[in-house]
């Protein structure tokens, strides 16, 4: 699955075949397409084309071209428009000192109110920037210390890129990436990790090679993907899932608005825990990304919004009534490793006849400080997820923010719980590239623990 997470359906140049167009999308893999408005009337129409289109979703704002038009009434109208169904952002909107359609104090104020509004919406920001880097990052630092969004058709340096990116925005590459002479922004997609990267068209602007000087579409979409695969040396597959799982993680699609379930059913009758979706791995394999869902569950859980204590205790209701209780969600349990105890040990206290805890493992890498000790009484079993053989191949399929340290800590904490756990078991993701015998015998004859493929 590919994201054009930016282009303009409402082009005068799309009407005659819009349908053609978004048939195209599909058969190139692009299965979202996120329409952009620039001032009320394409914002308008943009919600139009999401309500005629499955694959379409819409984003309303006034773009710093148009910023002359955004008086009180326009913005009401934008904020109208921004409770319509299918509706996932707010832009794009900005800065843009290089065509100066809008005066700069004209284009400063819209890009100021804007982006309270959509603080106040909860909704993620489109960021146009041209020609006013450091005024653009200014205002979103004086308007707070971390947002939701992303710069699209990122333009600025390595040095710009960080500061975007520490203020919470991902980026967002369109087809000049393929442009022969433009090394700059190449050089920045190498700089960026995948993990902070978007994908875009732009459409009908800024056609990829080898469409150059045509009219753009979302379906050349795959051919950033696939310069950016080159850039970062993966593949067109690695990059499709990435980016699209950044995509949803941002825009939430039909999930918009919605919290993730905090206790879901599993078909062998137990009942299973969701605390967070962070996760300190990125993994090849994760079946929950791009799309936080695992069967008819979703699951994501926004970082400022995960459930209390209390909130997942009346989630799970009376432990007696299911076989097991897991503690395995959308993200890494022990990221929340405290509320995890407390939850297990009351859990236990009320009747539940066995706990487990699904991890990866790395507890105490992320806590800085021995942890195993504190599962016993409260966890009854452990499944680690081992993966790999040894910390190079762990790393190629787990990619953990600590690095190739991170094998190590899953190791040992393998170790240390067979002395507080009664049941310990490593397992590993039945796919291709996972050395599951290598790794098997590794958890067995290295680490004395049974070992599963899942």
């Amino acid at each position: 699955m590919l994201i054009d997470t930016h282009c303009h359906l409402d082009w005068d140049s799309f009407q005659a075949d819009l349908p053609d167009v978004i048939a195209r999308a599909h058969e190139a893999g692009v299965q979202r397409l996120l329409t952009i408005g620039t001032d009320v009337q394409t914002s308008r129409r943009a919600v139009e084309i999401a309500h005629q289109y499955d694959a379409v979703y819409a984003a309303v704002g006034i773009h710093p071209h148009d910023a002359k038009t955004a008086d009180d009434a326009a913005l009401a109208a934008i904020e109208e428009l921004a409770h319509e169904k299918k509706v996932v952002a707010l832009g794009e909107v900005g800065l843009d000192f290089f065509k100066n359609y809008s005066p700069h104090d004209v284009q400063r104020l819209a890009f100021q109110k804007q982006i309270r509004l959509a603080r106040r919406l909860g909704l993620p920001l489109i960021v146009h920037d041209r020609d006013a880097h450091e005024e653009t990052l200014r205002i979103l630092r004086e308007e707070g210390d971390r947002h939701r969004g992303v710069f699209h058709c990122f333009a600025g340096d390595e040095k710009i890129a960080d500061e975007a990116l520490a203020l919470g925005f991902d980026l967002s590459f369109t087809g000049n990436v393929t442009f022969k002479k433009n090394d700059a922004t190449r050089a920045v997609v190498r700089h960026v990790p995948l993990e902070r990267i978007m994908v875009e068209t732009d459409a009908p602007f800024l056609a990829p090679m080898p469409y150059r000087g045509k009219r753009n579409e979302p379906a050349y979409t795959v051919h950033v993907a696939e310069k950016i695969a080159a850039v970062h040396g993966v593949s067109l597959e690695e990059v499709a899932r990435v980016t699209s799982t950044n995509a949803f993680r941002l825009f939430r699609f039909e999930h918009f608005g919605r919290r993730g379930e905090i206790a879901y059913g599993h078909r062998s009758g137990a009942k299973y825990v969701n605390l967070t979706s962070r996760c300190s791995n990125c993994c090849v394999f994760c079946i929950k990304q791009p799309d936080f869902t695992l069967g008819e569950h979703y699951l994501y859980l926004d970082p400022d919004d995960e459930p209390t204590v209390q909130e997942v205790l009346a989630a799970v209701g009376d432990p007696s009534a299911y076989p097991e209780i897991v503690f395995c969600g959308e993200g890494e349990p022990t990221v929340r490793w405290d509320d995890m105890i407390a939850i297990a040990k009351e859990l236990k206290k009320r009747g539940a006849r066995r706990v487990r805890l699904n991890t990866n493992g790395q507890a105490e890498l992320i806590h800085g400080r021995a942890l195993a000790r504190e599962m016993k009484g409260a966890i009854d079993a452990v499944s680690v997820s081992l993966n790999a053989p040894d910390a190079a191949e762990y790393q190629r399929l787990c990619r953990s923010e600590f690095g190739e340290q991170a094998f190590a800590a899953v190791t040992d904490f393998i170790g240390q719980a067979k002395r507080y756990v009664p049941e310990v078991i490593a397992t590993a993701v039945t796919q291709s590239g996972v050395d599951i015998e290598a790794t098997r015998r590794f958890a067995e004859t290295m680490l004395g623990v049974a070992f599963r493929a899942r």
